[in-house]
């Protein structure tokens, strides 16, 4: 048979293969490598090279300047400053489980141009969950930025405000991860099962959202700045705007990895998915369960080591 007369598997919507099987055999193994990989991971992550070292870096070569020393003037150029410093931070610490968003999306076996527009969908729905986020919670800065804990810059000792209130987003952040990366592997219920019945890209706004969620409790450097700049302004179109851009730099490397699993492969990575569709769920799920449990171990426990409140394992480099 010529390779045009080849029957094309149908599509299957990308949002259908989260939490709807098959489901791997062996759940307890891939829950427990990825739990161990994630806590692997909070060892080991160094936030200075990953925040100075890569993000400073590039938001530096990317603005022309130092983002660190040098003001922000005017609306245009926060937006600018918002947008590079969202694309400085894709490999912080913050993003590591954004990229379990991917896994489900490249499962579908399309040809042609089909198999663009049905990648441009999935990635719609994640901005529309990410961007509501962004959006809301920039007018919430815009108007009472100044009282919040994430405006404040003096040094303390101890857990500070600033510290509690990522704790908290980043926690629920990571436990939501734990429970999705369960439901995906069929270990638990899917708790998305009736919103999905009724509304199929549901999981993809709900990832889209959490990682949204992300800016509420960033404590990186540059966000900072961006943050104080725009509480200072109480312009809720501004705060709106610069919140909306840095989410949508976080997510450009997870999206353009996306579009390169999807167009540069030829087709592979989703034949090599297709071959054993429990492979989805196995894919999906280990990188949902290690971001969360990166993300819950090194945003609470591992601060707390840190501050010497517990001992916590970690590698200073």
């Amino acid at each position: 048979m010529s390779t045009s007369e080849q029957t094309v598997i149908p599509a299957r919507p990308a949002e259908s293969f989260f939490g709807s099987g098959p489901y791997p055999a062996h759940k307890t193994r891939v829950i427990a490598w990825s739990v161990l990989a994630g806590f692997v991971l909070t060892i080991i992550w160094s936030a200075p090279f990953v925040d100075s070292v890569i993000g400073d870096s590039v938001a530096n070569t990317l603005l022309g300047h130092d983002a660190k020393e040098t003001p922000v003037n005017g609306a245009l150029a926060g937006t600018f400053f918002a947008f590079v410093s969202g694309l400085a931070g894709s490999f912080t610490a913050c993003n590591i489980a954004a990229f379990g968003a991917v896994a489900p999306l490249v499962g579908g076996e399309t040809a042609g141009r089909r198999r663009f527009l049905t990648t441009l969908k999935p990635l719609g729905w994640i901005s529309a969950g990410m961007l509501t986020v962004s959006v809301v919670y920039g007018v919430l800065v815009a108007i009472v930025g100044v009282r919040m804990p994430q405006f404040a810059t003096a040094p303390t000792t101890g857990l500070s405000a600033r510290s509690i209130q990522s704790m908290i987003a980043f926690g629920i952040i990571g436990l939501a991860f734990i429970v999705l990366g369960l439901a995906a592997v069929g270990a638990i219920p899917n708790p998305l099962a009736g919103l999905t019945r009724r509304f199929p890209a549901a999981p993809l706004v709900v990832m889209g959202a959490l990682i949204g969620g992300f800016l509420i409790g960033r404590p990186y450097p540059l966000f900072r700045i961006m943050f104080r700049d725009a509480a200072e302004s109480h312009n809720v179109f501004y705060g709106a705007a610069a919140f909306a851009l840095q989410s949508v730099g976080n997510i450009l490397v997870m999206g353009l990895l996306f579009l390169l699993l999807v167009h540069a492969t030829g087709g592979r990575v989703q034949r090599w998915l297709g071959a054993k569709p429990a492979r989805i769920a196995v894919v999906t799920g280990a990188a949902l369960l290690v971001g969360g449990t990166f993300t819950l171990l090194y945003w609470d426990l591992r601060v707390l080591g840190r501050l010497g409140v517990i001992w916590y394992p970690m590698i200073n480099w």
